[in-house]
């Protein structure tokens, strides 16, 4: 079953920071991975624990489920999307 894959408004600014190539393989991989099965990330803890993360090379993506889907929150480096 397939699930529908929602980016947030915020993700495209994320996204132009991130060269091309890489954003396209980035998204190519969300909608393939994590809309087949949004239970491949990782839960965060603390705060953000309704979050969960997902590593793609250096990238994180930063997501929520919804009853439909995934909300995608944010990419970016993993230097500068928090870890925990």
């Amino acid at each position: 079953m397939a699930y529908k894959v929602i980016y947030k408004a915020s993700v495209e600014r994320d996204l132009k920071k991130i060269d091309k190539t890489e954003a396209a393989r980035i998204l190519n991989k969300v909608e393939r991975d994590l809309g087949r099965d949004p239970a491949k990330g990782e839960a965060l803890k603390g705060p953000f624990q309704d979050l969960f993360r997902y590593r793609i090379g250096d990238y994180r993506v930063i997501y929520t489920k919804t009853k439909d889907g995934i909300l995608v929150l944010r990419i970016g480096h993993r230097k500068d999307v928090k870890q925990k």
